[in-house]
């Protein structure tokens, strides 16, 4: 299993819809907006790299809103 973290920016204003919308996503465990450099941050599971992938780039950036993403794989060192 590999868990990421995805920090995303929004167009103004749309950082709770946004939020909002990724929480319904299967593979998205948790989804909060945040204040800061990021809008969002949300965390997500799959079963692999190629997974986590497809979720980010098939899913999470589809939703209207999103300008930038940045997925953070959590290592364990």
């Amino acid at each position: 299993m590999v868990h990421a973290y995805i920090l995303i920016q929004t167009e103004v204003g749309k950082a709770a819809s946004v939020a909002a919308e990724i929480a319904n996503i299967p593979g998205v465990t948790s989804s909060e907006d945040v204040t800061g450099p990021y809008d969002v941050i949300v965390r997500a599971a799959a079963d692999n790299v190629d997974e986590l992938g497809q979720l980010v780039v098939a899913r999470v950036q589809n939703v209207e809103g999103i300008t930038r993403t940045l997925t953070c794989p959590v290592v364990h060192l």
